[in-house]
């Protein structure tokens, strides 16, 4: 098939602009990491962090906050907000080991992780924000949004739940890799770091606390909720035979 050939107003050819890269995070970000942990001096450490991962660090906070909309934090700019996690990545630089993965991933996960500190002003947002009319019975709200319909009486211990929290944090990108599907299970996921606080919420609350953080609609929601179900009931039989979760995907 021939390629399409765009005109202008005035009838010339339309020069198509070249697409660039969007790649910040590549193979030399690698290697440099490596460089860094090597590096037997500050003043080498420094010049291999500032010319060669800075940057890297920058875009890879600038992206996760975007993605998960982690804009309810403690400062006022989303650059300051960068700066903080940049500057927490670098504290944890020299904690890096190559066999644990790839370093966009372990960077990656370790700045999610941060993030979701800063996210907790949500739930007042959301209490605040409720409706009474919104307010239903029911009270089981983390069984209905991860619990098999035939698993109702599954004893959901303190151990289990942090193990299977971790599993999917340290996973989710693997488990969901649409970019949106990701964001959609990490805001489900808050919901079991909050699991103590579930009691004082109702079904449809949670789906607006969901919502507004993803802008997703109630089906997939619900399409995520229901593979996060599989991935719980499997984890569950895990636990329970074996008295732990394999954490590895």
């Amino acid at each position: 098939m021939a390629e399409e050939i765009l005109l202008t107003k005035k009838g010339t050819v339309r020069k198509r602009k070249p697409k660039k890269a969007n790649v910040y995070f590549t193979q030399e970000t690698e290697d440099a990491i490596l460089e860094y942990l090597k590096a037997r001096s500050s003043k080498k450490r420094n010049k291999i962090f500032n010319d060669k991962i800075n940057y890297a660090f920058h875009k890879l906070a600038e992206n996760i906050i975007h993605t998960f909309k982690f804009y309810y934090t403690e400062v006022d700019t989303i650059p300051e907000l960068q700066h903080e996690v940049v500057a927490f990545l670098l504290e944890k630089l020299h904690l890096y080991k190559p066999e644990k993965g790839k370093a966009f991933s372990y960077f990656g996960t370790i700045a999610k992780r941060y993030l979701i500190l800063y996210n907790n002003a949500n739930y007042k947002k959301l209490k605040d924000k409720a409706p009474v009319d919104a307010v239903d019975e029911d009270k089981t709200i983390l069984i209905d949004l991860v619990n098999n319909d035939n698993n109702d009486n599954i004893d959901k211990t303190p151990s289990f739940l942090k193990q299977f929290t971790q599993y999917v944090d340290n996973n989710i990108f693997l488990l969901f890799p649409k970019q949106n599907d990701a964001r959609i299970a990490d805001a489900i996921m808050e919901l079991f770091r909050k699991s103590e606080n579930l009691d004082i919420f109702n079904k449809k609350a949670l789906y607006i606390y969901i919502k507004e953080i993803t802008d997703a609609s109630t089906p997939q929601i619900t399409k995520i909720i229901k593979r996060l179900k599989i991935i719980y009931v499997k984890k569950y039989n895990e636990y329970y035979e074996h008295g732990r979760i394999n954490m590895k995907f």
